[in-house]
């Protein structure tokens, strides 16, 4: 008869975590060039230079407006935003 015994669920995932603090200028987004445009229509490759990036791999510091958030929705498959 071997029956787990469990810790109440309070304090499950209660563990102590260190947390590295980052410096997250505010207003700014990190955002990274990760799929390459080959293939894709003039328009969507034309937005990825709109935000300014030259080179696959690169990580650029934008502003975080609208417009620049509508643009990385137009090519959310080709960028990541980076913390």
């Amino acid at each position: 008869m071997n029956k787990k015994i469990s810790k109440p669920a309070h304090t499950r995932h209660a563990t102590k975590k260190s947390k590295v603090k980052t410096e997250k200028k505010e207003g700014k987004l990190n955002i990274k060039w990760v799929v390459s445009f080959i293939g894709c229509p003039r328009p969507m490759r034309q937005t990825v230079r709109g935000l300014g990036f030259r080179r696959m791999q690169q990580v650029l510091e934008v502003e975080d407006t609208p417009s620049i958030r509508g643009m990385i929705a137009r090519v959310h498959h080709l960028v990541r935003i980076e913390e």
